[in-house]
């Protein structure tokens, strides 16, 4: 019935919540360099090792990104994924690396337009997959104080149990209002619904949606809050995340 319905039942996935944010389509200034630390916790989540991978719930993640930007179209991204787990303390989880270029403003299209390619490692005891690549386009736009983004990214496994499925289709999107100058409330959200040609089970598929807030502390820091519900039984059920970032290098001239 589920062939015939083109659902398929869901292999293990992976731990997860080790980078949980909507790209925009700005680079990181040319000669500048952003470091940012991602930090996700399940309040509520998995509470035992399940497929081999290991529990979620009260598991810290603590990921650190550094980006550097070479052209005013093109930077790259370093990720380095470590978690606190409950019962064996930090440990590492594995690296990613993320090439991505964007349409210049000067072409004065009426959003923004970007692309990223993010290939890399994770161990097997929080991924069923070791090896995986994400295509992700990311469109933007500010309107007044209403902002948006979309990120339809795509994501494969290279190795491991979902090898086989091709492409996952991974949304995200956010929305958001500036409330002052310095802050500006949203909501964002984060799925997964499966291999694009055969999605998962409703009950299978991952959907959260996070209220955020954004920060400005100045032109050099980023700060992004938020928690975030499940809204299936394949999703932790409650996630807090910050990402807290400072840029190194030279400032972009102010508009």
């Amino acid at each position: 019935m589920l062939a015939a319905l083109g659902v398929a039942p869901t292999p293990a996935r992976a731990q997860g919540n080790f980078e949980i944010q909507v790209y925009g389509s700005e680079l990181t200034a040319p000669g500048q360099t952003m470091v940012e630390l991602h930090s996700n916790t399940a309040v509520l989540g998995t509470t035992r090792t399940e497929h081999r991978i290991v529990r979620t719930q009260d598991a810290a993640h603590e990921t650190l990104e550094v980006t550097h930007g070479f052209t005013p179209w093109f930077e790259t991204g370093f990720y380095l994924f470590t978690s606190v787990q409950p019962e064996s303390g930090w440990e590492w989880v594995g690296d990613h690396i993320r090439p991505r270029v964007r349409v210049p403003e000067s072409w004065n299209w009426p959003v923004g337009v970007s692309l990223s390619l993010e290939a890399g490692y994770q161990r097997r005891a929080f991924s069923a997959d070791t090896w995986t690549l994400e295509i992700r386009p990311i469109v933007d736009q500010k309107l007044g104080r209403w902002y948006w983004a979309f990120n339809p990214a795509l994501e494969r496994s290279l190795k491991g149990e979902n090898a086989g499925r091709g492409f996952g289709f991974t949304p995200a999107a956010k929305v958001s209002y500036e409330v002052t100058p310095r802050v500006a409330a949203g909501l964002e959200y984060y799925g997964d619904i499966g291999p694009i040609d055969r999605i998962d089970r409703p009950r299978d598929q991952q959907h959260l949606v996070f209220p955020v807030l954004d920060i400005d502390l100045g032109p050099r820091w980023e700060l992004n809050i938020g928690a975030g519900a499940g809204l299936t039984s394949g999703s932790d059920r409650l996630i807090v995340k910050v990402i807290f970032g400072y840029r190194f290098g030279p400032l972009p001239p102010a508009p």
